[in-house]
């Protein structure tokens, strides 16, 4: 299997936009593409039933440090993405994906320096970077 390059998928997609080049049309796209994951993650739990959803208050101790809090903490879903559901979810994240890399070709970010660089501020400031 040949290695991804979001750098070449960024350059596909530049090829590919016709329709919907403008900003208006990307930013529309990519909020109703952020809809569909929504409703595809909901007809797992809804139609398919292969996952549930048990959500309540995170709760940890309070004596605890920031760094150990992801060990108290859920995401709140029970069970597995059947075939189906996975298929459909990562086809919505995938559009996504593409509405996101149309968003960086229009403002000339290369996609790949990026995500890079966020990685890296990910590793300099760790979880504390995400407050």
């Amino acid at each position: 299997m040949n290695p991804f390059s979001f750098n070449e998928f960024q350059d596909q997609v530049d090829e590919v936009l016709i329709r919907h080049k403008s900003i208006l049309d990307i930013l529309t796209k990519l909020q109703e593409s952020s809809s569909k994951i929504n409703r595809a993650v909901a007809k797992s739990v809804t139609d398919c039933g292969c996952i549930q959803v048990h959500s309540q208050k995170q709760s940890a101790p309070t004596d605890i440090s920031f760094s150990e809090l992801q060990n108290y903490l859920t995401n709140h879903v029970e069970g597995y993405l059947c075939d189906v559901c996975k298929e459909k979810i990562g086809e919505e994240i995938s559009n996504n994906i593409f509405y996101i890399a149309a968003l960086c070709n229009t403002f000339n970010i290369n996609i790949d320096d990026m995500l890079a660089n966020y990685a890296s501020q990910l590793k300099t400031l760790g979880t504390y970077g995400l407050l």
